[in-house]
Parts: C-alpha cells; structure tokens; sequence
C-alpha cells in the first residue's frame, strides 16, 4: 500500500464524523470529495484572501465543498470553468450574468452548473485567457503543500493540460479549501505529478504554504492509460493541438 493511500484511508475514517453524504455516493469518498461541518467558515476566510478578491478567470473544481464558493463566484461576477465529473465531458463555463437573480445557490451545485454553464473547449478556454486563482478541495493536504485527491488524479491531470497550454504556471496562486482532519501535519515529497498548493483554508484557519519544490509541467502521457486517453475529450483535444493525434 502506498504511503498516500495510507494517508487518505486514515484521514477518509476521521472524516465521517465530519462530512456531509453525496446525494449519489453516501460516504465513499474514493468517488468524492465531500462538503463538510464548517465548510462555509473556510469559505469565507477564501474570499477574504487577496488572491479571491483580484481573480476574474479561475477554474474551481466540482467538488462538494466548493459549492459555496461557486455560489460566492457567482454572486460577485467572476466567471470561472470548471471540470465535469471524471473530466468525461470536459468542462464547463459558468459565466455568472447568465444565472438569473437569486439561481446562484441552484448554479452553485452540480446539477445546476449543468444547466446554467457551458461546455467550453481547451482551445476556446485558451482564447478567453489564463487563469489567475485555482480552487481545490482535496482528500488531504500536507502542510507543505502537498495536495491528494481522490486517487484518480483528476486535479493533476487538469494542471498538466492546463500548463502545456501556458493557461496556468508557477505563480499561479492554487488554494485548497478542506476540513481540519484532512490536514497532514508532517512535511510529504510530491511525486512528479503532485500539485502543490500556496494556501489551505479549513474552518479552523488560513495556513499558508512556504513551497520548497516546483509544480509539475505538462501532461505525463506515458504514464496515462490509452483508455482514458479514450474517455477524455480534452485530452485528445489536447493531442490534436499538439499534433499528437
């Protein structure tokens, strides 16, 4: 067993006495990342921070403890895009003067970003510019940074395209939004492909992150399985503009 799976099974135990069930997945938090006891407390220290205020194009992932940070994008005008479950339809754009006065909250969750954004392609994402704030939940995070998500790599999956795309790089500020227990008090190595983030926000408090290590570039293809090559659009859209495919 490898050590971040040893890491997220001990910190997915704690986490029931603090999660919030998925309407599809209950507590089976290898299929989510769930909204938690306090989730609105971390929030709001989120948006206080000043790399939330001076955003205007972010990408926020579709986990469960973001929606309220959705909703707050929302509520304050910032567009954002954000990936679709599996990344298996690619992403999507939610571009808050579509959503009706007092949708937000609908728009916020999942369903409702479905039928409020839409689909946007890595080409036309490019053409509206690069991002300047990325937000994340995750399984868990060290205190140096080091960010596990489910253990599908999805978050690092979106880096690595988003980085050969120039859409996001090194000063690039990346939070993680997540609940006390998820944090790791010892310092971890990322691997080649572990995003590290600058700040965590948990109901507890706003801890920023002193990077010793660079961030991974680019899409490891070697590393990715042709069948998921295969159920990813934006990966083989990303092939087509690399003249891969």
């Amino acid at each position: 067993m490898t050590n971040s799976k040893v890491i997220r099974e001990k910190i997915w135990t704690k986490l029931h006495d603090v999660a919030r069930p998925d309407t599809r997945f209950h507590m089976n938090f290898a299929e989510f990342i769930p909204d938690f006891d306090g989730s609105d407390v971390a929030t709001d220290l989120a948006v206080a921070d000043p790399a939330w205020q001076g955003s205007s194009f972010a990408f926020i992932t579709p986990d469960n403890c973001l929606t309220d940070l959705r909703r707050r994008m929302i509520e304050a005008g910032k567009p954002f895009v954000m990936s679709t479950y599996g990344i298996y339809r690619g992403f999507l754009f939610l571009d808050p003067a579509k959503v009706p006065e007092g949708a937000a909250v609908y728009a916020a969750w999942l369903d409702g970003m479905e039928h409020f954004g839409e689909p946007i392609t890595l080409e036309e994402i490019a053409r509206r510019g690069r991002f300047d704030y990325l937000m994340t939940g995750a399984s868990a995070v060290s205190m140096n940074g080091v960010r596990f998500g489910k253990g599908h790599g999805f978050f690092d999956l979106e880096w690595g395209m988003f980085t050969d795309l120039g859409l996001v790089n090194e000063d690039t500020p990346v939070h993680a939004l997540v609940h006390d227990v998820q944090l790791v008090a010892e310092q971890l190595q990322p691997s080649e492909t572990d995003i590290l983030v600058d700040k965590i926000f948990t109901p507890g408090g706003a801890h920023v992150i002193e990077r010793r290590a660079r961030r991974p570039r680019g899409v490891k293809w070697p590393l990715l399985d042709p069948k998921q090559i295969a159920e990813t659009p934006p990966l083989q859209e990303l092939q087509r503009l690399q003249g891969l495919a």
